[in-house]
């Protein structure tokens, strides 16, 4: 299946950002019928193919989809957007852990809302994209974490060391409807296209109760919110994120407190050469008017000369050289991070997992080689070699149970065997290059 992006909806988004880029003030009055379009419909289904991801609240998969025949099914859903009798089913809600402990909750729509939500995206993202502040790196095409880790790092060699490491109290959850709209409005006029997203804003949304039932909450009465699992949402949630980094460039705050922000979706930090408390006060003050709420507990103010903070999955300030004892700034995972690698490498090791070896070794290297990937950037070899002491510990142990041998003997599975014939890759392999890509 083929996720090449043809090249007559290629050539509408270069005009609409275009269009969008040079003309700031434009306000784009006909965009509905593109939604419709059975190029961007069919595309726009390979996307959420792709994508994969469970059912909604019909219990509906793509395989069931291409049994009863794709086309029909596309052409339906394109004569129910054209004809705007579209209405979006209810969102799914589920519960999945959160990194720091507790629960996040996720939405889950139907394939067919989550195909109209992509063609929608296809539509509106080159818009909003020449909108967007060049501090934000969050779900923006051709941008991705790994870039902001490595605009933290440079910023903080150029000195610019004390931080505001900020926490939005459920940004997703909280972002007000009608100020979202307005935002939205400032852009778009076209009905059509605001009545689509004002739809899947105030989807009704199934939970579990607890007797095992399931009950409504939300709809047209819902007043704020973005359900994170929609395919619009991260698009949308970036545009309300703009407000803020636009008004801290509008208003000159980065030369007044010669600061910088890096941005990525709800999650952010400021990195200012003496002006970190300057900043907070001020931030808190335009996020109280957004009608956001800064978590006061996890929020702080930290020099990175002295004290570590952490950011998208990194903990940035004071490491030291191995060879000299010399100390410098820099990056390495968090300890957050290694803990939900070993958990994930537990996950697969557990003596539960019947499955052969050469299955489970390949589930490991996928992990591994995906761990690797994101983190490139910074310093690892500290991490690197306790996640490698990590492994090979659970390999031993698991490969020891299935052999049925003592519980604290090697016998064959010594270091070499398990990092050589065994085929378990050293992260130090992992990142040569090529290796990723393998």
């Amino acid at each position: 299946m083929s996720l090449k992006t043809p090249d007559a909806i290629r050539t509408l988004q270069r005009k609409l950002y275009d269009k969008a880029k040079t003309e700031p003030d434009f306000r784009f009055y006909i965009l509905y019928d593109k939604v419709w379009r059975a190029d961007i419909l069919h595309h726009a289904y390979r996307l959420a193919h792709a994508n994969d991801g469970a059912p909604g609240v019909d219990g509906t998969t793509f395989e069931q989809i291409e049994t009863m025949g794709l086309e029909s099914w596309l052409s339906r859903l394109g004569e129910e957007l054209r004809t705007q009798t579209y209405r979006c089913q209810p969102v799914r809600r589920v519960m999945i852990p959160k990194a720091g402990g507790g629960e996040r909750p996720l939405g889950i729509p139907t394939i067919r809302d989550r195909v109209a939500q992509t063609a929608a995206k296809l539509v509106l993202e080159p818009i909003f994209e020449a909108d967007f502040d060049p501090a934000a790196f969050g779900y923006r095409p051709k941008r991705e974490a790994g870039q902001a880790v490595q605009k933290v790092l440079v910023l903080l060699r150029q000195g610019y060391t004390d931080v505001v490491d900020a926490d939005l109290s459920k940004y997703f959850d909280t972002i007000p409807h009608d100020e979202l709209m307005r935002t939205i409005a400032r852009r778009i006029v076209d009905p059509g296209m605001l009545g689509l997203i004002r739809q899947w804003l105030k989807a009704p949304v199934q939970t579990a109760d607890e007797n095992g039932g399931t009950r409504m909450t939300g709809g047209k009465a819902s007043r704020m919110g973005v359900p994170q699992g929609g395919v619009i949402s991260p698009l949308v949630a970036n545009l309300y994120m703009n407000r803020f980094l636009k008004y801290w460039r509008q208003t000159g705050k980065g030369q007044v407190w010669d600061a910088h922000i890096i941005n990525y979706a709800d999650d952010f930090v400021i990195l200012s050469r003496g002006y970190a408390a300057e900043a907070l006060a001020w931030t808190d003050g335009v996020m109280t008017r957004l009608g956001l709420t800064l978590n006061r507990t996890k929020t702080r103010l930290c020099d990175a000369r002295s004290d570590r903070f952490d950011f998208l999955g990194y903990s940035f300030g004071p490491h030291v050289f191995r060879q000299t004892g010399r100390r410098f700034i820099g990056a390495s995972p968090s300890d957050k991070s290694v803990q939900r690698l070993k958990d994930k490498l537990g996950a697969i090791l557990v003596p539960g997992n019947k499955g052969p070896w050469p299955e489970v070794k390949g589930g490991l290297n996928r992990l591994l080689r995906g761990w690797c990937g994101y983190f490139s950037p910074g310093t690892h070899y500290v991490t690197d070699r306790a996640i490698e002491a990590h492994l090979y510990d659970r390999v031993r142990n698991f490969l020891v149970l299935r052999a049925k041998m003592p519980s604290r003997s090697i016998g064959p599975f010594t270091m070499e065997a398990v990092f050589g014939d065994l085929g378990v890759p050293r992260l130090r392999n992992l990142r040569r290059k090529g290796a990723l890509s393998s």
